[in-house]
């Protein structure tokens, strides 16, 4: 597997949120994955996979890495990319 492209979105930094932005994948340019997320963690910037809000107000993972060198490879594709946007966040009414 290889991851083929990225395309990452920057939100602004609001107070009460550590969502930053949004991201997709391609992959071996033939599967994309989108809805995935940028969160600021207590210790470091994570990706969050797509997933779907279940009846009793859980979430659900609905795409994700079955191991931790393919979560790996994602982040740090995607958190690249994201740093190579810079600060510059894209406005929300955009």
């Amino acid at each position: 597997m290889k991851i083929t492209s990225v395309k990452v979105k920057k939100l602004e930094e609001k107070e009460n949120t550590r969502l930053l932005g949004s991201a997709s994948a391609v992959i071996d340019n033939e599967f994309i994955v989108t809805g995935m997320k940028i969160i600021k963690g207590n210790n470091r910037l994570f990706v969050a996979m797509p997933s779907e809000k279940m009846p009793d107000n859980t979430y659900k993972d609905v795409a994700h890495p079955l191991n931790t060198e393919c979560r790996q490879e994602f982040e740090d594709a995607i958190l690249n990319e994201y740093h190579k946007l810079g600060e510059e966040p894209i406005k929300e009414n955009e």
